[in-house]
């Protein structure tokens, strides 16, 4: 059974209340009217209305007083003014000072309908978009890491544990996970957070190169060394050294690595005076280093020094939870950055993200949203502000979160609402129940959790 929205209606003309009343209750809608300011006050005091519609003229207070009353009480709450001939001046105003619309008497059946249903829907978003603003700014993680899935829930709990020691730490997880963001988490939130991060990564280095870069060069030590080179190692003594891509690291320098590791101390390139380091290691891939070493790429004894912990990121698709929120904050991010009045976005943009798989993750998901804010044309976005690619991805495939690993599994043909109950029912699924837990997940405030519950007959 749907839960029918909230509407609270105050005019003092009571046959002109009895009509609006009853338009709007064959729209779907739950009606209470009050035929004075006073009493309409003491009815929103009462119970909770998503909508309150007010005559502006009353015969004990006018709308603009019980506008700021409400608006005071609950923001949320969309005021709509009802405004005779003559009082359109006032009505404007009343718009500065929160109401979302006004319309004039006599009221038109389709206008009145239409109003409180675009009102109904920008309080769905307000309470939607505050609730993920919350989350966001919340500390779920540390240095910008954002989730709240149980999966991203270990990630964090792990970094608590670990951050504070000078344990060697291994980050795994595919490209666009957020591993260089985890690094910084760890080097900021531990002792040596006064001392230097040095990254680099292995990767994009040939082996001499690489050397060089890592342990440092000698005046003459090579053609083309016309000075001494102070190697990342020195450069970041006293704090953190991040080697990015380790496992494309070549196996010659994976020897020397393990030998700085061993005695804590760099030899510089054509040198032989060995320097004294105190670094402490967080290495990161996207290869199953157990692979390597099985392959003879990559040597196991180093696999084991810099492998103290692992820290594994998962996939976006294996947190479909955390894109309402990831979303809303990169939202923020660009909207800021470009000046745009961008807000929020709907349900079914919301929706047009979820079913996508996401192959470049968290990053992917960045890049997304920047360009649907820098495009945007409106304030809220919608599945036309989507990226042509997720237009048209075809047929739709969402990804449910279960309780066998938050593995995906496809839900082939499915309109964008039995898309979201499968979330919402899957998410309530793993949660066992808990509501306050599924709510955050999901990215939407308990209360309309509720209503989507109601929505669909879960329960």
């Amino acid at each position: 059974m749907t839960a029918k929205p909230r509407i609270l209606l105050i005019d003092d003309d009571a046959s002109h209340a009895e009509i609006a009343g009853e338009s709007l209750e064959r729209a779907g809608h739950d009606v209470t009217l009050a035929h004075s300011g006073n009493e309409g006050l003491s009815k929103f005091r009462d119970a909770e209305f998503d909508v309150v519609l007010t005559d502006l003229r009353l015969p004990d207070t006018d709308g603009m007083e019980i506008l700021k009353r409400i608006k005071a009480t609950d923001a949320d709450t969309e005021v709509i003014i009802i405004t005779g001939y003559g009082s359109v001046e006032k009505a404007v105003e009343a718009l500065h000072h929160g109401a979302y619309s006004f319309l004039e008497k006599p009221l038109n059946r389709d206008a009145l309908r239409n109003t409180v249903a675009k009102a109904l829907d920008r309080r769905q978003l307000s309470i939607a978009n505050r609730e993920l603003h919350k989350l966001v700014n919340e500390k779920f993680g540390y240095e910008g890491i954002v989730g709240n899935s149980p999966a991203m829930q270990q990630v964090f709990n792990r970094l608590k544990q670990v951050a504070p020691t000078d344990a060697r730490v291994l980050i795994t997880g595919e490209n666009g996970t957020g591993k260089e963001l985890v690094a910084r988490a760890i080097h900021f939130n531990g002792k040596r957070r006064e001392g230097p991060l040095v990254a680099v990564n292995c990767g994009a280095l040939s082996g001499g190169v690489l050397d060089s870069e890592l342990f440092g060069h000698v005046k003459g030590a090579f053609t083309g060394a016309v000075k001494d080179h102070i190697g990342k190692f020195e450069a970041a003594d006293g704090g953190t050294l991040f080697l990015d891509e380790v496992g494309e690291m070549p196996l010659e320098t994976q020897v020397k690595l393990l030998r700085v590791i061993e005695n804590k101390e760099v030899t510089p390139v054509g040198s032989n005076d060995a320097r004294r380091i105190d670094v402490r290691i967080v290495s990161a891939t996207n290869k199953v280093l157990q692979d390597r070493v099985a392959t003879g790429e990559f040597r196991e004894d180093l696999f084991f020094r810099l492998k103290v912990v692992e820290i594994h990121l998962p996939a976006l698709r294996e947190r479909q939870g955390d894109i309402p929120l990831l979303a809303q904050g990169f939202l923020n991010e660009f909207a800021k950055q470009y000046d745009k009045q961008v807000k929020g976005m709907d349900h079914a943009a919301l929706n047009g993200l979820i079913a996508h798989e996401w192959p470049g993750n968290v990053r992917e998901l960045r890049n997304t949203i920047e360009e649907m804010v820098v495009l945007a044309q409106g304030e809220i976005l919608t599945s036309q502000d989507l990226p042509a690619n997720l237009q048209t991805e075809a047929p739709i495939r969402a990804m449910s979160i279960n309780t066998e690993g938050n593995q995906p599994s496809g839900l082939v043909g499915m309109t964008m609402d039995q898309v979201e109950r499968e979330v919402i029912r899957n998410t309530l699924k793993a949660n066992e129940g808990n509501r306050e837990r599924t709510a955050k997940m999901l990215g939407i405030g308990e209360r309309t959790l509720y209503r989507k519950l109601k929505e669909y007959g879960l329960n």
